[in-house]
């Protein structure tokens, strides 16, 4: 027993320190929102790019710009978004496998006669009488982006610098079309919409059975 007592006496102590609560270290409040601060600058510090949301019934298609290949193309695509020259607009051609194609302010109207034949740059690039703004086009910056499935391109008759306000998306690739229409910029959300829009029902001109209007605007997003 004279072992015995030695041993159960230390075991005590050793559990009776083992229940002891530690003792919490004061927060230091001035680092907590020093650490807030830093985390909230490193959100605002993130680059930022600015897209154009696309919305339709069927939902939205975010388009990612290629201000560098084709700047004035960008420019007059914003400039319209911003003063809603393309709300209330429909897509009016659509082709499955192929593209679909809008932006002409004539479809705000019912004559589907002049669908596909409206639109104009959003400013004066020098082509086109100054002072009549339906006139206005916007020269060719044929560049070496492809179209591929998502790809934004301007619309344009025969002349290379006819391209005003209509653009399509491209609903597959359309190699055909490479070199010599102006890409610039590529839906990168709403792959779905495309889907939808490109297999409605049409008739003999590829205008769809049903109106799909669009309204366009632009916000700033992370990249």
């Amino acid at each position: 027993m004279k072992h015995v007592i030695p041993l159960i006496l230390a075991l005590g102590l050793s559990n009776m320190s083992c229940g002891k609560s530690k003792k919490e270290e004061p927060v230091n409040k001035e680092q907590e929102n020093q650490e807030m601060n830093q985390s909230e600058a490193t959100e605002q510090d993130e680059p930022k790019v600015e897209v154009a949301v696309i919305t339709t019934e069927y939902g939205d298609m975010v388009v990612e710009f290629f201000e560098e290949s084709a700047p004035k193309h960008v420019e007059s695509f914003k400039l319209h978004a911003n003063n809603g020259y393309y709300d209330g607009t429909i897509f009016h051609r659509v082709i499955p496998g192929f593209m679909i194609q809008g932006g002409d302010p004539n479809t705000k109207g019912d004559n589907k006669a002049s669908y596909g034949t409206g639109g104009h740059a959003a400013k004066f690039y020098g082509i086109g009488n100054e002072d009549e703004p339906t006139s206005w086009n916007l020269p060719a910056e044929f560049n070496d982006i492809n179209h591929v499935r998502g790809i934004l391109s301007m619309a344009r008759s025969n002349s290379p610098n006819s391209g005003g306000s209509q653009f399509f998306i491209c609903a597959g690739p359309a190699p055909h079309l490479n070199g010599g229409y102006t890409v610039f910029g590529q839906v990168v959300q709403g792959d779905q919409v495309i889907e939808q829009i490109v297999n409605l029902p049409r008739d003999a001109r590829d205008n769809p059975n049903r109106r799909v209007t669009m309204k366009v605007r632009l916000e700033k997003r992370s990249k």
